[in-house]
């Protein structure tokens, strides 16, 4: 008699097979430009640490006070007793960053999703979605019980006509895209679809998780990077990339905060954030309201490392951030590329199905601000041998 998972060595198999099972590394060291991976001192390239504040010593301190003041944990969801004055102060802090009204803080990115969208909308309703948008957007999607409609990627024209056709009919339209779409660096067209939504009444919503401390003054994300303030209804971040800590938020107008606090789902069922995480994150917030140095510094050794790659010859795709798609094609491929960096000590995982469509494997590079030009210089090289070695340059 087989066992009941065998189905499951069976779907094991299958991954190992094709290319696709995901070889998880252990990293031993704190995040920053070079770690320590399995045993193996390497350089970074797959972090979202873009500003390199997961191991900053203003929220490192700001932690630590908060752990002695608060303790360790919040003792409860947010809506019983686990509101703490932290988590009051980072919301404004977030609001006050992104200009909007008021702020809401989940327990992740993921979590803000999952928890906004299903109290927004459901079964008399629709939501129009990029189809390349982040998985959690997808699953919050899945829940609501809404009619749901995917556009062609960037396509505002598209995205119109699905609403001319499939959004008369419905009580409410929520249009829903990323900001920056994490896998190919490039960016929702935002001016355009704003006019669509004001266009046909429908509610805008951005997932700026990769936009955040990445675009606009002072990293405060794409709708400020288009000049668009005031005009995106509700704007998703996450605390756990250029922030460098953990956690997601909604920013937007006060009832659209207020009903959340009542109806988000995550926000009543899941124990609030740690006092020492809310209180690294309200520095984080400080610290990038005072200085864009760091900003500057990302965006600087982003664009010397894509030129390298692009002089080297690799396909880095149509990325207009920081985030650089070595683009391979085949999965197997990008995973043999990325040991043989492992090997040469360069940390850069390979992205497959189901993260990025078949035959669009790739391997996904991270720059940071905590990157000198000599890291990137030595990643160069080591990517202009393995490229040669595997004759995919």
């Amino acid at each position: 008699m087989g066992s009941k998972f065998d189905f499951i060595l069976d779907e094991l198999r299958q991954l190992k097979d094709s290319g696709l099972y995901n070889q998880i590394r252990t990293i031993e060291s704190s995040q920053g430009a070079w770690l320590v991976v399995d045993g193996r001192r390497v350089l970074n390239l797959c972090s979202n640490n873009y500003l390199g504040l997961a191991n900053q010593p203003e929220l490192k301190e700001a932690a630590k006070q908060a752990l002695e003041q608060f303790g360790v944990g919040s003792g409860a969801v947010r809506s019983i007793a686990g509101t703490m004055s932290l988590h009051l102060e980072l919301e404004k802090a977030l609001a006050g960053f992104k200009h909007t009204e008021a702020a809401i803080s989940y327990q992740s990115g993921v979590c803000a999703n999952l928890g906004t969208i299903p109290a927004l909308v459901g079964k008399e309703d629709a939501i129009f979605s990029d189809e390349l948008n982040h998985a959690s957007i997808i699953d919050g999607s899945r829940l609501t019980g809404a009619k749901r409609f995917i556009y062609p990627h960037r396509d505002a024209k598209g995205l119109r006509e699905v609403l001319e056709k499939e959004g008369k009919s419905v009580r409410r339209r929520l249009i829903v895209t990323d900001g920056v779409f994490s896998m190919d660096g490039d960016l929702a067209p935002l001016p355009e679809l704003v006019e669509v939504a004001e266009e046909y009444d429908a509610i805008l919503m951005v997932d700026d998780a990769h936009g955040e401390g990445v675009l606009g003054d002072h990293g405060r994300g794409i709708a400020d990077y288009f000049g668009l303030r005031g005009r995106i209804d509700i704007e998703m971040g996450t605390m756990s990339k250029a922030f460098g800590v953990v956690g997601g938020y909604i920013a937007g107008a006060n009832e659209l905060i207020e009903y959340l606090r009542q109806r988000a789902r995550p926000f009543i069922f899941s124990s609030a954030v740690t006092p020492p995480d809310v209180a690294a994150c309200i520095a984080a917030v400080r610290l990038l309201e005072s200085s864009d140095e760091l900003v500057k510094q990302l965006w600087e050794n982003a664009g010397y490392f894509k030129e390298g790659m692009k002089s080297l010859g690799f396909d880095i795709g149509h990325s207009e951030t920081p985030i650089t798609p070595v683009m391979l094609g085949e999965a197997k491929l990008a995973r043999q590329f990325s040991r043989r960096l492992f090997e040469e000590k360069i940390f850069a995982q390979a992205i497959g199905y189901p993260t990025v469509p078949m035959g669009k494997a790739r391997l996904r590079v991270m720059i940071s601000a905590t990157h000198t030009h000599e890291d990137l210089d030595f990643a160069l090289n080591v990517f202009q041998r393995v490229g040669k070695e595997l004759k995919v340059l």
